[in-house]
């Protein structure tokens, strides 16, 4: 018997719950076949057979929330066994095995509240067992593994001493139970409840942590575009046929960035605990929107990467967030953002912080608008942008200069390829 086992998730990613099966308990499946999708807070993971053989049960139903490691279901290596729900139809009155097919849901309690905490000390929410030491202790406490969280012993077990260590905080002792949930309220006619899926989750709950957690403040400028669209008309046909991808303005702003980011690190910094940590390299996370939602994949070392490498690398982004191909390790370790409401139609926005990040350039729609040009009116393609940015590390005067370095690259090129 094999089982089926949830691949690590990546960083930061300690959950998911699985969406679908693609198979059924009875069947058959090869090796490396698709079995299940498991959506976590950033991408939908796709868990694949490990071993060919029946699917002898499901562990895990569709909704379960599973951790690393966990187990989903067990693949039999016999081709007939255990498997068809149906029974042999030969007369045999052999028995089946008792129903190994979908056990029924082991991991829902019955509604006895005030003991829950007390119920299953041993067992971690990812389905891992603690070590003896430590289930012991939080059974003679009255203390469960969700009150204590993710241990520090492998996959995320409980040790003895993370026990000892919750039990030794003031409000350690068996907390008194949480209020009851507020009852929802009565729909009305024309209403309908859908829960909300784990990627909007994660981005409601990292937008209010970057609101409550950082001192979050935007300055706004605005970019005359004539210059970036007269020279990206001028060879947007060479530069098509030579690398195989539209020339766009996204390139530019990234390469913007890149110059003003080296200009004032600290646009480029996060902080951690009571330190600063600076990065000699711009990992850029350009926001795309994809079926479920924003999702932030990160170009990494932008600063080395030519115009047609951005632009390839955007579009691929862009591709595969639409198809929901990303993979977790994309959506990770960003020092700065850019997102384009311009494409929706955005004339101006105050963009929120993706943390641990200090900054966030909005970028907006271009609109033709009067200005006054060496004292003269005339109609100018320009683009209001915007840069959120943490103050406790960015001061007023970074982030305005940050601002106008960009602007004067993009207003005249010619100083992205002179490096000036």
């Amino acid at each position: 018997m094999t089982e089926i086992l949830v691949p690590p998730l990546g960083e930061s990613v300690s959950s998911a719950t699985v969406a679908r099966w693609l198979k059924k308990a009875g069947e058959a499946v090869a090796a490396d076949e698709p079995l299940v999708e498991l959506e976590t807070d950033k991408v939908t993971v796709e868990v694949n057979a490990p071993a060919g053989g029946v699917i002898e049960a499901i562990a895990a139903n569709e909704g379960a929330e599973v951790g690393p490691g966990a187990v989903l279901g067990t693949i039999s290596a016999g081709a007939t066994a255990a498997a068809a729900p149906k029974p042999a139809s030969s007369g045999t009155p052999t028995a089946p095995k008792p129903a190994p097919a979908v056990p029924a849901q082991p991991h829902v309690e019955p509604a006895h509240v005030p003991s829950g905490p007390v119920a299953r000390p041993g067992e971690v929410a990812t389905g891992l067992p603690n070590g003896p030491a430590a289930t012991k202790l939080m059974a003679d406490a009255g203390v469960s593994a969700a009150q204590i969280g993710a241990g520090t012993g492998k996959d995320g077990r409980i040790t003895k001493g993370d026990v000892l260590d919750f039990l030794s905080r003031p409000a350690a002792a068996p907390a008194a139970a949480p209020p009851a949930p507020k009852a929802a309220r009565a729909l009305e006619g024309g209403e309908e409840r859908v829960k909300m899926t784990r990627l909007r989750q994660t981005i409601a709950r990292r937008l209010k942590e970057a609101q409550n957690t950082a001192a979050m403040l935007t300055t706004f400028n605005e970019v005359d575009m004539g210059a970036v669209m007269a020279l990206r008309g001028e060879y947007k046909d060479v530069f098509e046929k030579r690398h195989g991808v539209k020339l766009g303005f996204m390139s530019f702003f990234v390469k913007a960035c890149v110059a003003a980011l080296k200009e004032f690190p600290a646009v480029n910094a996060e902080i951690e605990g009571d330190e600063i940590i600076y990065k000699n390299f711009v990992h850029m996370g350009i926001a795309v929107g994809g079926p479920s939602g924003l999702v932030v994949p990160v170009l990494r070392n932008v600063d080395d990467l030519s115009f047609a490498q951005i632009e390839k690398g955007i579009g691929d982004f862009g591709r595969r967030a639409r198809d929901g191909q990303l993979k977790l390790e994309e959506l990770t370790g960003g020092s700065f953002t850019i997102t384009n409401g311009g494409i929706y139609g955005s004339l101006m926005s105050t963009p929120i912080l993706n943390p641990p990040q200090s900054g966030i350039l909005g970028m907006h729609k271009i609109q033709e608008r009067p200005m006054v040009v060496g004292g003269k009116i005339e109609a100018r393609p320009m683009m209001y942008v915007a840069l959120s940015y943490d103050h406790r590390i960015v001061d007023g005067k970074e982030a305005v200069s940050f601002l106008v370095r960009m602007k004067e690259a993009i207003e005249d090129p010619r100083r992205l390829m002179l490096d000036v």
